[in-house]
């Protein structure tokens, strides 16, 4: 009987507490959306996964010696958003940045949402329950960059202890893009504005994108050395893609790497997401403040198209401005769909991939300036 009761007391129903319960579930609602609905699969389902392993009890898999807390060791080193930064890079085509540098400004317009976040968190001290330090609020504001590698390095260098809740906003609203954009997008500008057509882009050489990479890395590195990690690796991987002569690292770089790593990096994410670290009422502030701050970042960009647009000899659609959010490439693929509803003739999608790419460079050096800032 007593070998009994021991067999008993080690079962996962005897030891197994409700909050256990409740982030299970939580797992398993992103397990569905990534299955079922196609949210970021990619981040999602492993993610999903992860928060299912992390809250299984006494299987021990996030404490010491267990398997989540040494995949979450490349999170806490920073190792894991630097490779994933590295492909996505190497993913990355500068050329319609390039051909309008204009569009540069639209990706810087769209970090607005960052900085308006990060007071957005401090005045949430006013609610009760809710206390983030300033490191706390700047690792949330980063969600509105809509850049998830982005925003789990600074999270993970600011506030590790709130990295499941950050990831998971991060990664859910740029699965969200297409449904929470295009009402921002309607409801500033008008039909007129949403049927301008933009000049088709120049062909921009190989040499230019050779140079750009490199100009980056070394403006980063003389005035903003804290960004040098994120864009260094982004710079490298683009580099890599862009000389043409070392195709077999630019094609590990965008396949095999970035596969394997985003594999670690969602367990060592779903690991942060254990009933004693997610649950909490601070959680639902930093959701809600993740939802703020993407649509005052995709709100900033359209604005500022619009403002440009008056001033600029060539037209811009304002449509393309909601674009420097970082989600690469659905954020585009939203200002082409909105724009081809109004003008079945009006193919902004290469337009748009600049403040696109612009937004990456623009969320990478807006966290270097959170981190020079409240480290």
């Amino acid at each position: 009987m007593e070998n009994l009761r021991l067999l008993w007391e080690s079962t996962g129903i005897y030891n197994i507490t409700q909050p256990q319960i409740i982030m299970m579930g939580v797992g398993f609602l992103l397990l569905y959306l990534a299955i079922k609905k196609g949210f970021e699969p990619l981040l999602l389902l492993p993610i999903g996964f992860g928060a299912v392993l992390s809250n299984i009890p006494v299987a021990g898999m996030v404490d010491e010696g267990g398997i989540l807390y040494y995949m979450y060791g490349g999170i806490k080193a920073g190792v894991f958003p630097l490779l994933i930064f590295m492909g996505v890079g190497a993913m990355t085509d500068f050329g319609p940045m390039l051909a309008n540098p204009k569009t540069l400004f639209l990706g810087a317009a769209a970090q607005f949402g960052i900085f308006a976040t990060l007071f957005g968190a401090l005045a949430l001290n006013a609610v009760p329950g809710m206390a983030f330090s300033l490191k706390e609020a700047a690792a949330i504001a980063i969600i509105g960059g809509a850049d998830g590698p982005t925003a789990i390095y600074v999270a993970s260098k600011l506030a590790p202890e709130l990295l499941g809740a950050i990831a998971v906003a991060a990664y859910s609203y740029m699965a969200l893009v297409p449904l929470i954009q295009p009402p921002i997008m309607r409801a500033l500008t008008s039909e007129d504005e949403r049927r301008i057509e933009m000049q088709q882009l120049r062909t921009v050489g190989k040499a230019e994108k050779v140079v750009f990479p490199l100009m980056l890395l070394i403006l980063t590195a003389l005035l903003l050395p804290s960004a040098a990690p994120l864009v260094g690796m982004f710079c490298l991987g683009n580099l890599m893609n862009a000389t043409g002569v070392v195709d077999r690292l630019s094609k590990t770089a965008q396949n095999e790497l970035i596969n394997i790593v985003t594999i670690f990096l969602g367990l060592s994410v779903g690991s942060k997401l254990s009933a004693e670290a997610f649950l909490k009422v601070q959680t639902l502030g930093i959701l809600g403040l993740g939802a703020v701050a993407f649509a005052i970042g995709t709100a900033s960009g359209v604005i500022m198209a619009k403002v440009m647009n008056r001033f600029s000899s060539t037209p811009i659609n304002p449509l393309i401005g909601a674009a420097g959010v970082s989600a690469v490439p659905m954020a585009a693929r939203v200002a082409n769909k909105i724009g081809l509803e109004s003008n079945p003739h009006n193919f902004l999608l290469m337009h748009a991939m600049g403040p696109n790419v612009a937004g990456v460079i623009g969320s990478a050096v807006a966290a270097g300036v959170l981190l020079s800032l409240v480290r």
